[in-house]
């Protein structure tokens, strides 16, 4: 219960002082994500990278400092319970007319377990739900830029083509870089928006709502937008890139969902945004995509701990008004991970087995290393990105008998039942783990196709189409200087629109890490009748020869391979990549086909990572996604 005074005299003080922490944290957060415009117009790409990984740091540093000034200054970890409860009534006070409320909340649940260092907490001294709307914040401050603009072409008194009004929305930015040709640029664009069909006849209402901060993510920019005519309403995104004549272009013109998925798809970078209102993009994202959650869309704006307190939110919700049960989940089980899932949530849960078979030489520490390194680096569209979680509870009754016996044999550190609320109702809890996006096993899905056999046309097709996709996942990595390491097929999935991702991180390396060798030949006929490795092989050496045998055994997918990657079998095209990266040249992935693209840059580049007819200019390379 809460307290019926505020009488500790130390509450308010410690309020003030988390919300100074959180005011600290935002204000860095944004200045950092601010400066992504200088970096894209003087075309700062390693700059670019190395700000987004460094500011996935952000968070958990500010979180630290304002743990050891409470410790300092009040000595906070031992106050009475009735004291916390009070803090937490000041803080809400100082929510009100605050401008990013539901992240001060999460931030003070961050700073309150930190301190408190107890696994579970009663909902009086956390924010087990929100306390203040995010509804309808605005800045009243008339030189506050709006969370997005209003444009209106042919409104009277002053008529205004729809030509002039996309050049004043990107003019609006104010980009200190000149572009290449934007008339050329906006009347493409132009004859895109005609093209879609939803200004055939102009209604009363007709009018462009575009959020007022761009969105950055390595070598790109991105104008989110919406076209309103009438009661039609069409999602409309303007890609900005340096072209190939030192100048900006607009690069093509996306519309509707499945495009604003790509963009915002799961297994991409997070954007850097200048948001005052975040709560604000988040609104005018998901009435470009109702169907994407908001967990995953302040995720993919760099707010990753907010993404987590909302996804948490929506699971303790899911299994509120759902019955079944968690179970292994389907497929090949792993030698490192332990995977489970609920078959009524569209996610996996992954933990650390405690021990591994002696081919696997790692430990708990590096594997989380390499997972913190996906979440850190550009995952090109083809890496699930992970939510980590500690000391999380579920229902015992939800388990199969059968999992739990998977967990006390191979993960028995990192389970504890018990009834800790004293309650009657026993709980799992498990000390730590990883969650993700679920997806069709690949071995599962070229299963399935080779079942059907080769008279079935669609099951050949589906059989193709994953096999291209997959040696298209595996370049889109190498140019992302990432070597999968463990290759095979049970270690990538498929997503509803048949995207391979990879999603086994235990043996990831840098690319630039690894040494590319050709097999040697052998010495003499004793060598080659070997049945053992007969050369030296360092911890860092791979053999793409080698790579056949355990990933082409059957006859129509070697030659579905072979066709289109058989250049992953040769040393010479890891080994050239491995240069270039070194060199300074940096690729990039869009989330967009080449077909998408505006004629002026749709030339071939013989440099880039994918030589199999999928390289673009400027090191870019684009490709539907989720």
């Amino acid at each position: 219960m809460f307290p019926q005074r505020l009488d500790a005299p130390q509450a308010y003080d410690i309020a003030k002082a988390m919300m100074d922490g959180f005011n600290r944290h935002y204000r860095l957060f944004r200045s950092e994500s601010a400066r992504a415009k200088h970096r894209f117009e003087t075309a700062d790409w390693h700059g670019q990278q190395r700000a987004q990984r460094e500011r996935i740091e952000f968070y958990d540093l500010r979180v630290k400092e304002c743990t050891r000034r409470l410790e300092k200054e009040f000595a906070a970890g031992g106050l009475p319970m009735a004291v916390w409860q009070q803090v937490k009534l000041h803080y809400i006070g100082l929510l009100v007319n605050h401008f990013q409320p539901e992240l001060a909340e999460t931030f003070f649940n961050s700073v309150t377990t930190k301190i408190l260092h107890r696994t579970h907490f009663h909902n009086d001294f956390i924010f087990v739900r929100p306390a203040v709307s995010t509804e309808y914040i605005e800045n009243d401050d008339p030189a506050a830029r709006p969370t997005y603009r209003a444009y209106y072409p042919r409104r009277a008194p002053a008529p205004q083509t729809l030509l002039a009004t996309l050049q004043q929305i990107v003019e609006d930015f104010g980009l200190q870089r000149a572009f290449e040709d934007l008339p050329r640029d906006l009347a493409a664009v132009q004859q895109a928006i005609l093209d879609q069909g939803v200004l055939d006849k102009q209604r009363t209402n007709f009018q462009i709502q575009v959020l007022s901060g761009l969105f950055f993510r390595n070598k790109g920019a991105y104008v989110v937008a919406k076209l309103i005519n009438g009661f039609t309403e069409l999602p409309l995104v303007l890609p900005l890139l340096h072209g190939p004549r030192d100048g900006l272009v607009i690069d093509a013109a996306l519309f509707g969902e499945d495009d604003l998925q790509a963009l915002f798809s799961f297994a991409r970078a997070y954007f850097m945004v200048d948001m005052e209102i975040p709560s604000g993009y988040v609104q005018f994202l998901r009435s470009l995509m109702p169907g994407k959650p908001r967990a995953e869309l302040y995720t993919a704006l760099g707010l990753a701990k907010q993404g987590k307190t909302l996804f948490y939110r929506d699971f303790l919700h899911h299994l509120r008004y759902s019955s079944d049960a968690f179970r292994i989940a389907p497929g090949i089980k792993g030698m490192v991970m332990l995977v489970f899932d609920l078959p009524s949530f569209p996610y996996v849960f992954k933990l650390i087995k405690d021990y591994y078979p002696p081919q696997k030489d790692t430990t708990r520490e590096q594997v989380k290393a390499k997972y913190q390194l996906v979440k850190q680096h550009d995952r090109v569209g083809r890496m699930a990105d992970t939510l980590e979680y500690s000391l999380v509870a579920f229902p015992r009754d939800r388990f199969d008998d059968a999992l739990i016996a998977e967990i006390e044999k191979f993960a028995p550190s990192q389970l504890e039942i018990s009834d800790r609320d004293g309650d009657g109702r026993t709980e799992v809890i498990i000390s730590h783990l990883y969650i993700e996006r679920r997806m069709i096993p690949l071995n599962l899905y070229l299963q399935e196709a080779l079942e059907a056999g080769p008279g079935d046309e669609r099951a050949q097709a589906q059989l193709a189409r994953s096999v291209v996709e997959y040696g298209n996942a595996i370049k889109d990595l190498v140019a992302a200087n990432i070597f999968p390491g463990d290759m095979l097929w049970k270690n990538f999935g498929v997503t509803r629109n048949g995207k391979v991702v990879f999603y086994d991180y235990d043996e990831i390396e840098y690319l630039t890490d690894c040494n590319f060798r050709a097999v040697p030949q052998p010495r003499n006929e004793e060598d080659e009748m070997s049945g053992e490795i007969w050369y030296a092989v360092g911890p860092r050496d791979v053999f793409p020869q080698s790579f056949a045998p355990f990933l082409l055994g059957h006859p129509a997918v070697r030659e579905v391979f072979l066709q289109h990657h058989a250049d992953l079998l040769e040393p010479a095209f890891w080994q050239g990549h491995q240069q270039r990266i070194r060199a300074g040249h940096m690729h990039d992935v869009f989330p967009y086909e080449r077909e998408r693209r505006f004629v002026w840059n749709a030339c071939d580049d013989p440099l880039s990572a994918n030589s199999a007819g999928r390289s673009f200019p400027f090191s870019n390379q684009q490709e539907t996604e989720e």
